[in-house]
Order: C-alpha cells, then structure tokens, then sequence
C-alpha cells in the first residue's frame, strides 16, 4: 500500500491519472451515445435490436443511419487516438518531465478530443474537426519524443 500512496504522490502521475480517465470516459460515453442515436432514429445494426422499437421483428429497421454513423465514426476515432494516448501518456509520465510542460500535454489533449467530438457529432464546419485531431495527434507524437528522447538518449 505504501507504493501506492508514493506513486499517489507524484504530481504528474496524478495528472495524467485525472486526464487519462476523463478521455477515457468520454470515450465510454460515445456508446451510450450512439445507442441513443439509434433508438431516436429507429435504426438498428441487428435483426433482433428492433424490438427496441416494434413489437416484432421489422427489418426495415435494420439499416444505417448518417447521424448514427457519424456517432460511431467519432467513436472509432476516439479509439485511435485514446488508446495511444494512454500508453505513450504513461510512458511519458514516467520520464519525469516538469509538472507545467505534462500538464500542458494532458490539458490540450483532453481539450482537443472534446473539441472533435462536439465538432463531429454537431458537424461543424471543417477544418474544426481536423484541428481536434491534429492538435491530439500533435500531442501524443510530443510525449513520445519525450519518452524515445529519454529512454533512447536521442539527444546529445
């Protein structure tokens, strides 16, 4: 337990445990979401999903939808993006980089995965939604520079 309390007590540790898990639930929340989508929209991707909406099985149901698909667009993104953070963010953590420079990495990076995700779930006008990705993107590339830089020596 006492390793826990002194991993508990590095400052960038505990940010990257709060940022990591608010990304990650905002991920979570992209199934809910697309769920939702598809029972407004009376919309299913399985035969026995529209029982949801009707007493029997209609297979007019079954089909796709652009706003569902464009939900679960934004959530195959989120899983592309999200994942790679959260192992390349630990592994940057664990460099020990100053707390201001790692709080600037897990800030603009949570910031820019919301940002996409109103930008491809309200379809906001481009380039909003690839500003999102790309300053995400940008920010995972940063940290693992970091991470090689350090662990590999690449500096001189």
């Amino acid at each position: 337990m006492s390793s826990l309390s002194s991993v508990m007590d590095n400052p960038v540790l505990r940010s990257y445990f709060t940022y990591a898990t608010i990304v990650i639930l905002k991920m979570m929340l992209m199934s809910p979401l697309t769920s939702y989508f598809r029972l407004t929209r009376k919309v299913f991707a399985n035969l026995e999903d529209t029982k949801f909406a009707s007493p029997a099985i209609d297979k007019k149901l079954v089909g796709t939808d652009p706003d569902v698909e464009r939900v679960r667009r934004c959530h195959l993104n989120d899983l592309e993006n999200i994942v790679p953070f959260v192992v390349v963010g630990l592994l940057y953590a664990m460099t020990a980089p100053e707390l201001s420079a790692a709080l600037l990495h897990f800030r603009i990076f949570a910031a820019a995965r919301i940002f996409h995700t109103v930008a491809y779930v309200c379809a906001l006008p481009q380039p909003s939604r690839a500003l999102g990705f790309i300053v995400g993107l940008t920010v995972t590339f940063s940290m693992a520079y970091r991470v090689l830089r350090t662990v590999l020596l690449l500096s001189t």
